[in-house]
């Protein structure tokens, strides 16, 4: 075995192999050291795409020996009441939410659970709201939904792959920077990638007909590089969005738009669900707070409750 280590950053993990683009631009095919996966970290994935790493030679395989502290991550519940999590991937610049009105319809809860993941692990996100040009004929909807994030603190970008609506801008975020792409499948994640960056031969789906979802079409986590330098991150589709090590005493820090009120709630360590005297309540009673938003915040907390049991 070569004693020499080389660094790395990871750019597709399929759970047992690893492609790794080396700081000389070649690309490697990892597999990791067995005692990495036993260091008592819960995730389901102890290595994920935009991890930088050090890696040997061992005859004709490469291996992994030692992941650097990540800067933060995206993870979320690996699936519903589980202790184990798993982590979309990891050194993120920015987070892209590709949301769809329709075609099919992006839930409230599940854009909020990401935001939330978001907030807590620092990463800037932005919302993309997808085939725009299907949704012509309820501008009251995109503006209702435009209204609930951009209050919230969150910028919105009208995009349509087909027409080109919003890609502009979409570049000059991604420009330079290490971003990650995320949504539900059929919302148009891949096409979008492929519409920013068209010599990228990524998959895409059609949408199923009887079920109005999108087909999976990525199965791994993927990081392609941009011509004008920086890099995407597309991810698979997910149904629900699992929060986990967040405590109820602190998810309200993560909800931008109601920890503006929460200062001025009667009490100091007010949950903002039945105490005399939140703000937080009042502002939703008067439309200041989006009630979408505060039922994602109830919703949360209930999950919790379950998930102690």
């Amino acid at each position: 075995m070569s004693d020499i280590m080389h660094k790395g950053v990871v750019v597709c993990a399929t759970g047992s192999w690893y492609d790794v683009l080396a700081e000389d631009g070649t690309s490697c095919k990892c597999r990791i050291r067995g005692r990495m996966r036993l260091k008592g970290v819960r995730s389901t994935n102890p290595v994920v795409v935009g991890d930088e790493v050090l890696f040997t030679a061992e005859g004709d395989d490469f291996v992994i020996e030692e992941l650097s502290p990540r800067r933060n991550y995206i993870i979320r519940r690996a699936s519903n009441l589980s202790k184990e999590s798993h982590i979309i991937a990891a050194n993120i610049d920015r987070a892209m939410l590709v949301v769809t009105l329709s075609s099919p319809r992006t839930a409230p809860e599940f854009i909020d659970r990401f935001l939330v993941t978001c907030e807590a692990y620092s990463i800037p996100a932005t919302i993309l709201l997808a085939k725009i040009d299907l949704a012509s004929d309820c501008r009251e909807q995109v503006e209702a939904f435009r209204a609930t994030y951009e209050s919230a603190g969150y910028e919105v970008v009208e995009i349509s792959a087909k027409f080109g609506t919003g890609l502009e801008r979409v570049r000059e975020l991604v420009a330079g920077r290490t971003t990650l792409v995320a949504g539900n499948s059929g919302v148009g994640k891949s096409t979008l990638i492929g519409a920013l960056e068209p010599t990228l031969e990524v998959r895409t789906g059609e949408i199923s007909q009887s079920h109005h979802k999108g087909r999976h079409t990525t199965t791994f986590s993927t990081m392609y590089p941009l011509t004008g330098g920086g890099s995407i991150i597309d991810t698979p589709g997910v149904k629900g969005f699992g929060l986990i090590d967040i405590e109820d005493a602190e998810l309200c820090r993560f909800f931008p738009d109601m920890m503006r009120y929460a200062p001025e709630c009667r009490y100091y360590n007010c949950t903002h669900v039945h105490e005399p005297g939140c703000a937080v309540i009042r502002a939703v009673e008067v439309g200041e707070i989006a009630y979408s938003r505060y039922e994602s915040y109830l919703k949360i907390l209930d999950e919790d409750d379950k998930y102690r049991k």
